[in-house]
């Protein structure tokens, strides 16, 4: 017996582009919504920054009119629009709200061009036009062409990086810039209905479609429904293999291999790759004769460094560009040769730019003399930004380079564990090879967290009381960062 399609339901842009990604997350966000994973405190950052940058973007069009009726009253906001688009004294429309073809579509900032036209205005906080951004403005110009909006032009207003602010006003001018899609949107629009019908079509079965996890699933968004999707996958899942590519995932699936330990002796892997499989099948580690030389070539006192940033959409600080990277925070335990260890921070309290005084503490703990392990590059290419925000302090900042050790790339080079499942993070290296030293117990557990409650700290409708609270939690997460590489180098060298 024939079973019989299931009406499908309205779709929106932000839908439209989740099927464009993965049908399977479409399908998900349509019939089984309860599935998805809880927004992390950084993802619902991200989406409050960009929300900021969207109120920002309509004081460059004023004489505005905001639609600001939520998504469950959509035909009331269809109304609103068509009512605002009447009024010839609403020169732009904020949230302008849309139904055609079965899809719900609101423009950001519907600009009147003159008596008949309208510029369709979609922002974005990021800095440049990405390639998701062309299916996101030419679907709202499907919408907004079939009912009957003239459009002069359409496109992305994004950040522009490379605006200073002055420390006084922002220059709004200055710090956004329009990209101009227009022909590019008309040149895909007999492609985007046939994109819809085929969504439709996978939405009108009974089943969902069988995706198997990949790449795409992180790009060009996370996609929320990751953890469920994955929570069959085996222990040591062939997305655990370091670096690999969409077409290495598409070629083991179609021998119907999900297991590291699966992989046939004649599949091509990169050096790195064919190391992970061997510790993974052996469950023995990989220790490069080189290790110990590397991990004993130092100078001391050794440090450990570790610093934290914020990097907000919109300059905070006189002299800063959108999303900047301003330190605001280091940690460094000093590793002497008698093996006693000592430790020092610096946390910038105040909401001022916190560069110059961080700078003067960082090289009054570093001194002159001793290797300074960092885990990555990062904090090289905050020195190295440093030195031109502070040409005063230029020659020791640069003497500071010469003595870096980027822990990270010494442990991927020449050391691998079954249980780093792929990753050379700090947070995979650690539980793999000391156990019983983990972030759980803290209030922070990441870097982008620590971004979050560092402006958190910096507001002030935020009490004393939390704020003393939030300086305390800060304080505890990035000295656990510089007391892991402590150990880290502790339990390598035991191998010895």
């Amino acid at each position: 017996m024939k079973m019989k399609s299931r009406e499908v339901p309205i779709l929106s842009k932000s839908r439209f582009l989740a099927g464009l990604q993965c049908p399977l997350r479409l399908w998900y966000q349509c019939y089984n919504p309860a599935l998805a994973s809880e927004l992390s405190p950084s993802q619902q950052a991200i989406f409050e920054g960009g929300h900021e940058v969207g109120r920002l973007a309509t004081r460059l069009y004023p004489g505005g009119f905001l639609i600001d009726a939520d998504h469950l009253h959509h035909e009331e906001s269809v109304q609103a629009t068509r009512a605002a688009m009447n009024e010839s004294e609403v020169r732009a429309i904020y949230e302008a709200a849309f139904l055609w073809d079965g899809i719900r579509a609101r423009v950001d900032i519907l600009e009147r061009s003159d008596d008949t036209r309208w510029n369709l205005i979609e922002v974005k906080s990021s800095t440049s036009v990405k390639e998701i951004h062309l299916p996101d403005v030419a679907v709202q110009y499907h919408v907004l062409r079939g009912s009957g909006v003239p459009i002069a032009r359409a496109g992305i207003l994004h950040l522009n990086n490379q605006y200073v602010y002055n420390g006084r006003e922002l220059d709004l001018r200055g710090l956004f810039s329009f990209s101009d899609l227009t022909e590019q949107v008309k040149s895909i629009q007999e492609i985007i209905p046939l994109k819809l019908e085929d969504l439709r079509r996978m939405l009108s079965g009974n089943d969902p479609p069988e995706i198997l996890p990949s790449r795409f699933c992180k790009s060009p968004y996370g996609c929320e429904f990751w953890e469920h999707c994955t929570r069959g996958m085996p222990e040591f899942w062939i997305l655990n293999l370091s670096g690999i590519g969409q077409n290495t995932l598409h070629d083991l699936a179609a021998l119907n291999i999900q297991d590291i330990r699966d992989i046939p002796e004649f599949f091509p892997l990169s050096v790195l790759q064919e190391r992970i499989k061997k510790c993974v099948i052996s469950q023995v580690e990989y220790i490069s004769p080189a290790l110990e030389a590397e991990l004993k070539d130092v100078v001391y006192p050794i440090h450990f460094l570790d610093f934290e940033t914020v990097s907000p959409a919109i300059p905070r600080y006189p002299y800063t560009r959108p999303y900047q990277s301003i330190p605001f925070q280091w940690s460094d335990h000093i590793l002497f040769k008698d093996n006693t260890l000592k430790h020092r921070a610096y946390l910038y309290d105040q909401d001022e730019d916190p560069r110059e005084e961080f700078v003067h503490t960082l090289l009054e703990a570093l001194e002159e003399r001793g290797t300074i392990f960092t885990y990555t590059g990062y904090e090289k290419m905050i020195i190295k930004e440093l030195v031109e925000y502070l040409p005063q302090c230029c020659d020791r900042l640069r003497a500071t380079l010469s003595r870096l050790k980027d822990f990270q790339a010494l442990i991927r080079r020449h050391f691998y564990h079954p249980r780093f499942y792929g990753s050379f993070s700090l947070k995979c290296v650690l539980p793999a090879l000391a156990p019983n030293m983990n972030y759980e117990n803290l209030a922070i557990q990441e870097g982008s967290q620590a971004s979050l409650e560092y402006l958190r700290m910096m507001d002030s409708s935020t009490s004393q009381k939390e704020k003393e609270k939030i300086k305390k939690a800060l304080l505890a997460y990035c000295s656990r960062d510089t007391a892991a590489m402590v150990k880290i180098r502790e339990e390598l060298l035991k191998r010895f």
